[in-house]
This record gives structure tokens, C-alpha cells and sequence, in this order.
């Protein structure tokens, strides 16, 4: 399975694979963005490692189910040849209603078919009030003019 665009990358691969995968991750789907990794892709999130397809989706759906209304807004930070590195910022709510912020960063390593080998992701959150939030567009695919993370001063 190949997963383009595949590495070596480019300035304009590199963005291109940002937003690839954060659409993904705007689907909520664990099983559809599961599919982004490798079958032994290894990943640290926050303080949890997990390895494996079924693992990572299995993590991305206590996530989502925890995480209400998840919107992410991810940015290029650095590449080079199978590497990237992101910073990123989502949002959501809790079951209880109240909202938060999580900004963080992510290291990327590829393998030659463009599939994510390792994933090492470092986040921190706060509670933030529902009218201080910043992303509002409707769920799914953040939208071509909605503002990018450095737009938004974040």
C-alpha cells in the first residue's frame, strides 16, 4: 500500500502530507486514519506508546470518544528526506461541556511507500471558555480559508 506523497519530501510535500493528515484526523474515523501507518508503527502520545494498526486505532477511539466536537489545525514545522515535524492545536469538550485547548508537536518518520513508521507527539492542554474558542467551522475537514495555526497567533 502506498500513501502518497511519498518521501524524499519537498517543501511542498512536506505541507501537502501535513494536511493530508490532518484532514484525516478531521474525520474522527480511528479505522480510516489507522490506515495512514504502518502495521508496526510505533507511537508516543502523550503518555501513552502504543504499536500497531489496531492499537493506534484503538487509542484514536478512546480519544474521540473523550474528546467531543475535535476540531485540529496542524502546521509544517521542519522536513527533511522521510522526516516532518508539526506543531498543531485542537480543540474540544468534554461530556461535561467544557472546552479545551491542546497545542503541541509532533515527529514524523516515514517509510519509502509514505507510511508513518514513528510518531512521537508531546501535547499540553487548558480549559478554555466556549466563547474564547477559535475553532468554529463545521465538523469535518477544516476549511481552505479558515485561518492556519501562525494566522491564528497560536
Amino acid at each position: 500500500m502506498s500513501r502518497p506523497p511519498l518521501p524524499p519530501f519537498t517543501e511542498a510535500t512536506a505541507i501537502q502530507k501535513v494536511r493530508l493528515a490532518e484532514d484525516g484526523w478531521n474525520t474522527r474515523d480511528p479505522d480510516k486514519v489507522s490506515l495512514a501507518y504502518t502495521v508496526d508503527s510505533r507511537w508516543r502520545n502523550r503518555a501513552e506508546f502504543v504499536t500497531g494498526r489496531e492499537a493506534i486505532a484503538g487509542l484514536l477511539t478512546r480519544k474521540w470518544t473523550r474528546e467531543l466536537d475535535y476540531r485540529l489545525v496542524k502546521e509544517l514545522w521542519a522536513f527533511s528526506d522521510n522526516r516532518i515535524a508539526v506543531r498543531f492545536a485542537y480543540e474540544f469538550h468534554d461530556d461535561s461541556g467544557q472546552w479545551f485547548r491542546a497545542y503541541g508537536n509532533e515527529n514524523w518518520q516515514f517509510d519509502d511507500d509514505g507510511l508513518m513508521r514513528y510518531r512521537h507527539a508531546s501535547i499540553n492542554e487548558h480549559p478554555i471558555a466556549e466563547a474564547d474558542r477559535k475553532l468554529r467551522w463545521p465538523l469535518g475537514r477544516r476549511p481552505d480559508d479558515a485561518p492556519s495555526l501562525s494566522e491564528l497567533g497560536f
